[in-house]
């Protein structure tokens, strides 16, 4: 397994982080963005996560490559639900199945163990049955589904909800 350095983003992180989420952009159903951003309209994006509280960028690197992320975002932007974030992790193609988007996760989940976090929540474009696994790996459990609720590359999709607690 090659050796992943795993810590906060930094600005200088975000062409990167672009290049990598436009792949899927592009390429899967698993996020419904339909247009490819520059890191300038990813900037909000970028901006929302902070060196402390519920809203975490980590960036996992080899060498010098950037080869993935997790993060925990807002989950909705009423105030009540400011506890439950959303959670994602992302590799570049090449990256998966070497246990690197589990070390990222549970990087994140580490860092957040302290914050005021109730709830953590998934959202997955199914079929993914490897996302699936590596959130019931870290003891999400499956809250419900929406069906057809996105439409990219000429179809809809299902979203699984998975959840889990703050342990």
């Amino acid at each position: 397994m090659s050796m992943l350095t795993i810590r906060p983003a930094c600005e200088s992180d975000l062409p990167a982080l672009v290049d990598l989420y436009n792949h899927y952009i592009a390429h899967t159903p698993i996020t419904f963005d339909l247009e490819p951003y520059t890191p300038e309209s990813r900037r909000p994006w970028f901006n929302q996560f902070q060196p402390t509280g519920r809203h975490r960028l980590l960036v996992g690197h080899v060498e010098s490559r950037l080869v993935g992320y997790a993060c925990s975002a807002m989950f909705r932007t009423k105030a009540a639900y400011d506890p439950s974030v959303e959670t994602s992790v992302y590799l570049q193609p090449d990256m998966t199945g070497q246990g690197m988007g589990a070390r990222l996760y549970d990087a994140l989940f580490q860092t957040l163990a302290t914050e005021d976090v109730h709830r953590y929540y998934a959202g997955i474009t199914v079929p993914n049955e490897a996302s699936i696994k590596l959130h019931l790996r870290f003891g999400f459990v499956m809250a419900g589904t929406f069906t057809e609720v996105g439409r990219k590359f000429g179809r809809y999709w299902d979203v699984v909800f998975m959840e889990r607690p703050q342990s």
